[in-house]
């Protein structure tokens, strides 16, 4: 049941990554957070709905019985799928004027507009990079 639902936590993590990036992808990250914690979440974070707060919670609260690589890898990893979010998130700011002049769209579903924006010719350099950072191209 608890490997069931690591596996529906890697696939969950790798489905939004559309490419590489500075920042690491959601499926490394993943598949890193399994590599190294794998047997600690399976044998302390039983019931722990596994998304990255709850699971880096259960992780600190067992610190204590945890294997040493877990420890030394978890919260790197962990704080690398939050930074991916938000480069995310960054993309609907930075590039909040291409979104709405060069690809008429809104900036309320920045998702739709994705696809233009990477496409697009000429945006802001802080766009093109939020772009990247956030995994698009």
């Amino acid at each position: 049941m608890v490997r069931g639902r690591l596996f529906i936590f890697v696939v969950a993590l790798t489905a939004p990554s559309f490419a590489a990036a500075e920042t690491m992808s959601f499926g490394d990250a993943a598949a890193q957070l399994a590599r190294i914690c794998g047997a600690d979440i399976t044998a302390n974070c039983r019931g722990v709905n596994l998304d990255s707060n709850r699971l880096k919670e259960c992780l600190s609260r067992n610190r204590d019985v945890m294997s040493p690589q877990c420890k030394e890898g978890y919260l790197s990893t962990l704080d690398a799928i939050q930074k991916r979010i938000a480069a995310r998130i960054t993309v609907a700011n930075a590039c909040t004027r291409e979104i709405v002049k060069v690809c008429g769209g809104s900036t309320k579903e920045t998702s739709k507009s994705v696809p233009c924006l990477v496409t697009a010719k000429g945006v802001s350099r802080n766009c093109a990079q939020a772009i990247t950072d956030a995994g698009y191209q």
